[in-house]
């Protein structure tokens, strides 16, 4: 795992492939207590039978799911123990370009994009692309936006 410790490196990391996380399964139950999480219950997601006939032969997670593991993920790969408070500040170019099949295994490959410095802090964007084992499309590209207060 990469540990930041100082706001000069991670600026110095500024285009770099930071590392890969661990796989996880998607299991139904986590779908399913996603969807009680959100109230989304569209059959595709929580209804085993109806979507064996439906599109992909089989119940996918929620893409918001999916982004969602962003940060579990991400804290596999790196850590920022810069002093000060860190907050979300919000994400870029969400996209979900393959479903995911509840019993497949995910993981996110992050890179560090751009850092910049503003008046409240510095402002760091990660790329995630999250892939699905054995598919060569991603399951989800994402960046995260984190604010790093001075």
């Amino acid at each position: 795992m990469r540990v930041f410790a100082s706001l000069d490196e991670i600026a110095a990391a500024a285009g770099e492939e930071l590392g890969t996380s661990e796989w996880v399964r998607i299991e139904q139950e986590r779908v399913d207590q996603f969807a009680e999480a959100t109230g989304d219950h569209q059959w595709i997601h929580v209804d085993v039978e109806r979507a064996k006939a439906g599109p992909f032969g089989g119940t996918v997670a929620h893409g918001y799911l999916t982004l969602s593991l962003i940060p579990f993920l991400g804290s596999q790969v790196f850590s920022l123990e810069t002093p000060g408070a860190k907050l979300n500040y919000g994400l870029n170019k969400v996209r979900f370009p393959h479903p995911v099949l509840v019993g497949q295994r995910l993981r996110s490959t992050v890179t560090m994009g751009e850092v910049v410095d503003l008046p409240a802090g510095t402002q760091a964007t990660m790329k995630h692309v999250i892939t699905i084992e054995g598919v060569d499309k991603p399951a989800c590209v994402a960046e995260s936006i984190v604010l790093l207060l001075s």
